[in-house]
């Protein structure tokens, strides 16, 4: 099925560094050993180190690097252990492993999986993550990292039933298992700041969060939905979820862009809301999420992975700049309807006092 060009209203960026990023994820891989050697030639082709690249155009080098190796690690263990592996069928059994290797980030000098690749792997991350980050920003890297554990063992109970959940609870597990929030803390760590806990636990900032892992992980399912289709045995995106409730593909493939267009625009206008209101750190934040938005988009149409050569996908190889579905009203999913509670109605007003010290309420967008 082709797909059309997506809305977009984020302007592409890219690291310079992005082929020396590539060239030394492979290298890490490779060190070590990160999945099976047929795993390991496959993803070292995929230019993660570009993904990062347009992530983190510009971070901190190391960071950067950091993030890079970081998510060929995560593939390491979707494809590895969940999607393609036997324990993508069991997830007790899944769980457990998943236990053993959130103690190594939690505690990596802990005598456990002394010759696992992904521990060892994992090890390395975390002393990096040390190096470069703040004590709570690596606290909150490792708690992402077990809210994503949990949602792909969530996952591997539908895969071992062979069950599609509701829209709703798709919805929630994508949040998670999609690994977006992994990456929010080493946004700032890329650039040398931290945000304050007034900004960083407000609601209005968990919105937006939220917001950018949909819309990245609606497009992501989007964009691979060929390769998991033609690939052997379960798979379970949004397309499907949609399917299962009653629409043809081309309904559902209609559908799943109108959402992430919602989504995607209302987003917007609380990531501007929350530049203007915000600290210099905020405005920092809410670019990286941006980049991060966009970042995705531009490696999912063009990365191996995700077109296939050999069996052309059909994605698109540009954006549009119109939306399908512009309207501000919540979609019509319970889970998430709360964002546009704090979604302000009217565009940002321009020349909002910013500051450090912005008080909690101010946050709040007004409807």
């Amino acid at each position: 099925m082709i797909v059309p060009p997506l809305f977009s209203p984020i302007p592409p960026a890219i690291h310079p560094q992005y082929a020396e990023l590539d060239a030394r994820t492979a290298v890490w891989a490779q060190a070590h050993r990160i999945g099976s050697d047929e795993l390991r030639r496959r993803l070292v082709q995929h230019e993660i180190g570009t993904f990062a690249a347009r992530v983190m155009p510009q971070g901190r080098g190391e960071v950067v690097q950091l993030m890079a190796d970081f998510v060929l690690w995560l593939f390491g263990v979707d494809d590895g252990c969940c999607e393609e592996g036997e324990l993508g069928q069991r997830p007790g059994e899944l769980a457990g492993v998943l236990h053993r290797l959130l103690r190594v980030a939690q505690n990596p000098e802990t005598p456990l999986l002394p010759d696992d690749p992904l521990a060892d792997g994992l090890r390395d991350l975390r002393a990096r993550a040390d190096k470069y980050g703040t004590a709570s920003q690596v606290a909150r890297w490792v708690g992402h990292l077990r809210e994503y554990f949990f949602s792909v063992v969530w996952e591997a109970s539908h895969r071992s039933a062979g069950t599609v959940p509701s829209l709703a609870d798709y919805s929630l597990m994508r949040l998670y298992d999609g690994a977006t929030t992994v990456v929010f803390p080493l946004l700032e760590m890329a650039h040398g700041y931290e945000l304050q806990p007034h900004e960083r636990d407000h609601r209005a900032v968990r919105a937006a969060e939220e917001m950018a892992s949909f819309v990245i992980t609606w497009d992501n399912d989007i964009l691979s939905d060929h390769k998991e289709r033609a690939g052997h045995g379960y798979h379970l995106n949004v397309l499907r979820v949609l399917e299962a409730g009653g629409l043809t593909s081309q309904e559902a493939m209609a559908t799943a862009i109108a959402q992430r267009d919602r989504v995607l625009v209302a987003f917007v206008r609380l990531a501007d809301h929350l530049s203007a209101v915000g600290s210099p750190q905020m405005r920092q934040y809410m670019a990286g999420l941006r980049h991060f938005i966009r970042g995705s988009q531009d490696w999912g149409v063009s990365s191996v992975r995700y077109t296939t050569p050999a069996d052309p996908a059909g994605l698109p190889t540009d954006f549009t700049d119109t939306p399908t579905d512009d309207s501000a009203e919540p979609l019509g999913i319970d889970v998430v309807s709360w964002w546009w509670e704090v979604v302000p109605a009217g565009p940002t007003p321009v020349g909002t006092p910013a500051g450090p010290r912005l008080r909690r309420e101010r946050l709040v967008g007004a409807r």
